[in-house]
């Protein structure tokens, strides 16, 4: 059996008494779109931070592509790319110079990532604008770089934070068959995001943290056959989508039904 592309053993990471990420385990196989949702204030960012060696653990293990992160650092993010919570770009360089910037720290030979350079700021539409530098590009050009950027070295796996965010909807259409055809020869993506729809559109296997802990992990229809399990009164007709089984198990007690008492501010009631 071939070994997962992420594994992670009892992952915590606390700031002073506050825990932010609580003793989670979880598998993701390689060549999986994985989604990992939750709240705001979960622990999604935080996990993704431990993972990609921008934060360290409290205490856990965490091995990507086989190697131990602990023993392996700068191996394992030869072989990892990022879209982090945060952009982090560097705002004074234009997106040609950035992406050269990006490729050469990754170790490409000059002209290897001047074509992936030019090839990239083509496929993403940034190259019409050669000497704008990034800080005035858009949030939505911002997004479209960093994803760029993460892909310049060819990754096996590609970790998205919020990759969606302030896309606009054709440029997300292509940044979505992309990554479709990252998996399909192989390479493991991470995501988070907000918007269930892309994310149950996307995803084969959806994890769901809350307050630091993980509460759900498998296929959809896992998810589907779990919530069910669990519902005492009328089974729906069709399936949950992904935000009703979000809702159903994040959302407290309630079963996410229209009968439910629905907190309203006061003055718009």
């Amino acid at each position: 059996m071939d070994s997962p592309a992420i594994a992670i053993r009892d992952l915590t990471r606390r700031f002073g008494p506050f825990t932010a990420v609580d003793n989670i385990s979880l598998d993701v196989a390689a060549g999986q779109f994985f989604g990992f949702l939750g709240p705001n204030g979960a622990g999604k960012s935080t996990t993704i931070k431990m993972l990609t060696g921008l934060l360290a653990p409290t205490s856990g293990h965490m091995e990507l592509i086989g190697l131990d992160f602990a023993t392996h650092p700068l191996d394992i993010k030869r072989q990892i790319g990022v879209v982090p919570e945060g952009l982090a770009l560097f705002g004074r360089l234009t997106a040609s110079e950035y992406l050269r910037f990006v490729g050469r720290m990754y170790g490409l030979d000059r002209d290897t990532t001047n074509h992936r350079t030019d090839e990239l700021l083509d496929f993403m539409n940034l190259a019409n604008e050669p000497k704008k530098l990034v800080t005035d590009f858009s949030h939505g050009m911002q997004k479209k770089l960093a994803l760029a950027a993460a892909v310049i070295h060819g990754p096996r796996i590609l970790f998205l934070d919020e990759p969606f965010e302030g896309v606009d909807a054709i440029a997300a259409g292509t940044l979505k068959a992309m990554l479709q055809r990252m998996t399909e020869r192989g390479a493991t993506i991470f995501l988070t995001s907000h918007v269930l729809e892309i994310v149950e559109r996307l995803c084969s296997h959806v994890a769901i943290i809350h307050q630091g802990r993980l509460v759900a992990n498998g296929s959809l229809d896992e998810l589907r056959a779990g919530v069910a399990a669990s519902l005492t009164g009328p089974q729906p007709e069709e399936k949950l989508t992904l935000e009703e089984l979000f809702l159903r198990i994040v959302g407290g007690s309630g079963s996410g039904t229209p009968e439910e008492a629905v907190q309203e501010l006061s003055w718009l009631a």
